[in-house]
């Protein structure tokens, strides 16, 4: 019975020592959280392919397909698409 006690003690005061780095890492989301959420939750279609034209053309960039854009255009893309909906 003892050694359940330990056990458990040692569970819990690992828990208590990870909770609170669970929760900084939920409150300091990127700036780009929500950029995240829209990329996840919006479908592509012939808006998307529009605004993308828009974003490239003020960004002055060549005009190339979303899909063979890194991941740090496309994040940037999406930031930029939250702060210009349709």
């Amino acid at each position: 019975m003892h050694k359940t006690q330990k056990h458990l003690a040692s569970i819990l005061l690992t828990a208590a020592m990870i909770a609170p780095l669970g929760a900084a890492l939920v409150v300091a989301q990127p700036a780009s959280a929500a950029a995240q959420e829209d990329r996840d939750h919006r479908k592509w279609d012939e808006h998307e392919q529009s605004a993308w034209g828009r974003f490239l053309a003020e960004k002055h960039r060549k005009d190339h397909e979303y899909t063979h854009a890194k991941k740090k255009e496309q994040d940037e893309y999406w930031a930029w698409r939250h702060d210009h909906p349709d």
